[in-house]
């Protein structure tokens, strides 16, 4: 009888041992689980600081750049379908879209080989440096900047002290004033006639007019205007035609001299061909 308490008591002892071993299994195994979770908490924090990957970052700017791409194109429309005072009313009222326009233009003239403005400047640079010249639909006044004669530099609205902002058919100019009025790029309002009749009004007798215009507007077989009837549309309205430049891809040069006397007209009007819309597309 005193045997088998004792086999009961040592059975016992290891019975109750037993628990002891899996409680302290399971405080491992959790310290094991929470070391896991601690540690994967670490690296999530750690990533959500990490710099987002080039590949989205490039895909953000990629959406960005489209979304500026069609704002520019839908200004640029706008201001090849409108009047010249429907365009400065339309950017008077919001100026924020001229700075919109103009980033968008400099991006599509990015991809010029040449810019019209520095056959201009240089133009500039080999002529007498004391004309006077009024460079309309000036932009950035990247002209004046770059020559050493007075410029007047208009455009729709003014982001530079330096420029005036105005509908560029009505100048602030008293007559007879101008050696130089230049026209880069910027004949773009269905009534641009009365740009070119303004720069006439400007420019003194013998005094130049220099244009520089997007080359699909004078391509007839693309639907553009035929050359030799602006040079005829201008000669009427007061000018010797001195040089037609086809010569660059992208753009054509006109240069015309004001007459020192204007003939006289009886007849009908002067016939302006319709310059074509310049629309850029969706690159």
């Amino acid at each position: 009888m005193p045997e088998a308490k004792s086999r009961k008591r040592k059975r016992g002892k290891k019975s109750g041992s037993k628990p002891q071993i899996q409680q302290q299994k399971e405080i491992k195994s959790n310290d094991v689980t929470k070391a896991k979770h601690g540690s994967q908490s670490n690296e999530l924090a750690a990533a959500s600081k990490r710099p987002k990957s080039s590949s989205s970052s490039s895909f953000l700017d990629k959406m960005k750049a489209r979304l500026a791409g069609g704002h520019f194109r839908m200004l640029n429309e706008t201001l090849y379908t409108c009047t010249g005072g429907e365009a400065f009313n339309y950017f008077t009222e919001d100026p924020s879209l001229f700075n919109m326009y103009h980033t968008g233009y400099q991006e599509q003239m990015s991809h010029w080989p040449e810019q019209p403005v520095n056959v201009i400047i240089k133009w500039l640079k080999d002529h007498n440096r004391s004309f006077i010249v009024a460079d309309f639909g000036c932009g950035d006044a990247r002209l004046a900047k770059n020559v050493k004669n007075k410029v007047f530099s208009f455009d729709l609205i003014s982001k530079d002290p330096s420029v005036i902002a105005c509908d560029m058919s009505k100048t602030p100019l008293d007559s007879s004033t101008v050696d130089v009025a230049v026209f880069c790029l910027s004949l773009m309002g269905t009534d641009y006639p009365s740009y070119l009749n303004e720069a006439q009004r400007v420019l003194k007798p013998g005094g130049w007019l220099l244009i520089a215009e997007v080359k699909s507007r004078f391509d007839p077989i693309t639907g553009g205007a035929d050359p030799n009837k602006f040079v005829k549309a201008i000669s009427e309205l007061g000018f010797t035609s001195v040089l037609k430049d086809f010569s660059n891809k992208m753009f054509i040069l006109f240069h015309f001299q004001k007459k020192e006397k204007r003939e006289s007209s009886k007849s009908k009007a002067i016939e302006w061909p319709e310059l074509k819309p310049c629309l850029y597309k969706r690159r």
